[in-house]
């Protein structure tokens, strides 16, 4: 199973200032980046529904000019929870008992369903009387629209693109601009590795959808495309090391048959033959070669090659 919170928290760690800065521009505007630290997370009890609740992000961080801090809480949901308002309360008070800090709670709300528009508040009201009104921001990613995020330059857009509001016939469409964007920024390999590899999480293809994707790359400015080709590729590579984990001839030819299908489509049933009666050895130097190849053609003409050379062996 998909570990959410950990691939969100990961994420919004590394890119904290950045989403901020996304969401909440005001916020960016009056405090001071550098002094950003993040507090241990918090574990509550809640005795009377018998659950352990630990806080996703908690950062400390101090007023622009000013000796003051502040707490910012950062919560992922990624799934529907009943009188989840109660709970984002309880976090306050208690985070506001023990630090005695002001503190701006965030949550993002990352599930696909529902879509409806979700609470940001939790009151205690009488007829007479308002006791408590406690406000809390939302990011509601399946509410937002990717198209508006696709010029962004800014490297949390380029990942989160991928859990907006999608159409299923939109999705290798995304995908490639999710890229895109993120060729743009020309972040180091690891960064770069972060963000491909959320995005490829949250915006699996199948055949047909790989055959559209690979369309798409074809479209993009050449600039980018470059930049875009190699993530790509280290996603092949990535697929292939897994092959070769399983320690059989079927693992590795199911992953060459993969990139094959994501580079040049659905191969006939001779070709895709041809490529299962290869060496483990062979498949691995085919996997290398398919970067290159640019049609069906070329798989053709690589395998003929290599059928030339155990002929005359």
């Amino acid at each position: 199973m998909v570990d959410h919170d950990r691939l969100f928290k990961e994420l919004l760690t590394t890119f904290f200032l950045e989403f901020i800065e996304l969401f909440f521009p005001k916020v960016r505007s009056y405090l001071e980046p550098d002094s950003l630290t993040f507090l241990d997370k918090e574990v509550f009890t809640d005795v009377t529904a018998g659950a352990k609740y630990e806080t996703d992000v908690l950062a400390k961080i101090r007023f622009a000019d000013s000796d003051s801090y502040f707490l910012i809480h950062l919560e992922n949901q990624s799934y529907s929870q009943a009188d989840f308002e109660k709970r984002m309360f309880r976090y306050f008070a208690r985070l506001h008992e023990k630090f005695e800090l002001p503190i701006y709670p965030i949550v993002v709300f990352s599930f696909d369903r529902p879509k409806e528009p979700q609470d940001s508040s939790y009151s205690v009201t009488f007829e007479d009387l308002e006791v408590l009104k406690f406000n809390y921001r939302v990011v509601q990613l399946n509410q937002l629209k990717w198209q508006d995020f696709t010029e962004s330059s800014n490297v949390v857009a380029s990942a989160l693109m991928a859990k907006m509001s999608i159409k299923a016939e939109e999705r290798p469409v995304v995908k490639v601009q999710c890229l895109r964007s993120l060729a743009s920024l020309q972040l180091n390999p690891a960064l770069t590795q972060l963000v491909s590899g959320f995005i490829d999480q949250y915006l699996p293809l199948d055949t047909a959808e790989e055959q559209i994707f690979q369309q798409q790359i074809d479209k993009i400015e050449a600039d980018r495309r470059e930049s875009v080709m190699k993530i790509v590729t280290s996603w092949m590579e990535k697929g292939l090391e897994q092959g070769r984990e399983e320690g059989i001839q079927q693992g590795t030819e199911k992953v060459v048959l993969r990139l094959l299908q994501r580079k040049i489509g659905t191969l006939e049933k001779s070709v895709e033959e041809k490529v299962r009666a290869l060496s483990i050895a062979q498949l691995e130097n085919l996997s290398v070669a398919i970067l290159d190849f640019n049609n069906k053609a070329d798989l053709i003409a690589w395998l003929e090659t290599k059928d030339n050379k155990a002929s005359s062996n």
